[in-house]
């Protein structure tokens, strides 16, 4: 029988997947290592494991203590694979600017999570670094992990994913691109990769505010680089141990809004849910198109699930706070996607019969109400209704203008739809708005059903 003995058996041997929409005119074959494969959805496993491990053979954890580290989520969801097979306890410190979900699937593990601010500095005693540092030296038998510093973070990628991907590839890739963190998974794959062809490019791409590209180009630490940024698991305010700055060829820095629209269009265009970093190595490989040929193997490691972000990046209203949806669908686009675009509409003198059997004739429940080629009122089905098991002195032949009700607004063509469904309701079933020809358009709430 084929049978894993534990859960941590299963972590590695990732799927390589080739990508076809999003890279469009790169003549090189992109491939996607998908790390969400692995049990803990990130590529994280690899390494939180390896550092358990090394630990106990150094002997700086006994059975029943306490595992410490400071994280982003990914890296705490490896340790806490580990720490619940072999019974450790853990407690994790992590930055407020990262997503409540991560800290949540922490908390499911039955791992401790301590949020601490992000402006501020490292060696700040309420970062996330010095809680962690503190927690380690008060509570006996534990053990700050330390994934910036511990070299066994790079080890495990040396050991593991560097091998697989050689072999994925059947030796022929020639580019890899990596987001960089703590720098382990981009030095560790790095160097075994080179050590088998140091032809091979690897890419490190960072974040704006983050300090790693103008220190590999400069070798100064420029504080002025350091500033709050969004995208989570990239980018630093220190120089960890692990990242091997010989190793990385280039680093590429990608904003937090392409990061983010990079990874909601591998979603929908590639079937890959993905989290905020894998966005921004896509976008980094992107940028940097123009280097590559159609003989080139291109490797774009995508680190964890998108599970971790689905009130951040796939939230459409945090986007939007964030001035991320550009390209969000508004009046017109509704207006153009309409089968029908025909205004129908009722003189305010037209008769209530023949107004019921106008909407009766086009299967529609609301019309405006016109005088002069201006809107000046509105009548619903509600409206009709109430008429008709009204015991009132109307009748049929009555004009609509007895039992009409406002007029729905006029509306500019580019408000944004997100806008417009904030308006629309059952007393405000519709609007109206005027094309560039000065043609209107009704738009109901089932049109703009019909158009997200």
């Amino acid at each position: 029988m084929d049978i894993k003995k534990n859960i941590l058996e299963t972590i590695g041997n990732t799927p390589m997947v080739q990508l076809n929409k999003v890279i469009g005119d790169i003549p090189a074959l992109v491939l996607g290592k998908v790390e969400t494969f692995n049990p803990g959805h990130s590529i994280k496993d690899r390494m939180g494991l390896k550092m358990v491990e090394d630990a106990e053979k150094a002997g700086l954890i006994k059975p029943g203590g306490t595992l410490i580290e400071c994280t982003s989520g990914n890296t705490g969801m490896g340790i806490a694979l580990a720490a619940v097979i072999k019974g450790y306890r853990c407690i994790f410190t992590s930055s407020d600017k990262q997503s409540k979900e991560k800290f949540d699937m922490l908390r499911a593990f039955g791992a401790e999570v301590i949020v601490c601010p992000t402006n501020v500095t490292p060696d700040d005693p309420r970062s996330y670094y010095s809680v962690a540092e503190r927690l380690s030296k008060e509570i006996p038998n534990s053990y700050w992990v330390n994934q910036y510093d511990n070299l066994s973070n790079s080890k495990a990628h040396f050991e593991s994913t560097g091998p697989e991907i050689w072999k994925q590839t059947d030796g022929k890739i020639t580019h890899l691109i990596v987001g960089v963190g703590t720098g382990g998974t981009i030095s560790g794959t790095g160097r075994y990769l080179k050590s088998k062809n140091p032809n091979i490019k690897i890419w490190g791409v960072d974040t704006y505010g983050s300090v790693f590209k103008k220190y590999h180009e400069t070798g100064i630490f420029d504080e002025k680089e350091i500033y709050p940024y969004i995208t989570e698991g990239i980018g630093e305010d220190i120089l960890p141990k692990n990242v091997d700055f010989d190793v990385i060829d280039h680093f590429e820095k990608v904003t937090d809004k392409d990061g983010a629209i990079m990874a909601r269009r591998l979603a929908r265009e590639e079937g890959i849910l993905l989290g905020y970093s894998c966005g921004s190595a896509m976008a980094g490989l992107i940028q940097m198109k123009e280097q590559l040929t159609k003989d080139d193997v291109v490797v774009v490691i995508f680190h964890d699930h998108g599970s971790r972000y689905v009130g951040k990046v796939y939230n459409d209203e945090w986007m939007r706070m964030r001035g991320f949806l550009d390209d969000e669908l508004k009046v017109k686009d509704v207006v153009a996607l309409k089968s029908d675009k025909t205004f129908i509409s009722v003189n305010k003198t037209e008769s209530i019969r023949s107004t019921i059997a106008i909407m009766k004739e086009h299967d529609i429940s609301q019309l405006p109400v016109m005088e002069n080629d201006e809107v000046v009122g509105s009548v619903t089905e509600s409206q009709v209704l109430s008429f008709l098991l009204d015991d009132s002195n109307l009748n049929t032949d009555s004009t609509v203008e007895q039992i009409m009700g406002e007029a729905f607004p006029m509306v500019q063509e580019d408000l944004l739809c997100s806008q417009l469904s904030k308006m629309m309701n059952k007393k405000l079933p519709a609007v109206v708005t005027k094309d560039r020809s000065g043609r209107m358009h009704i738009v109901t709430q089932y049109d703009l059903l019909q158009a997200v």
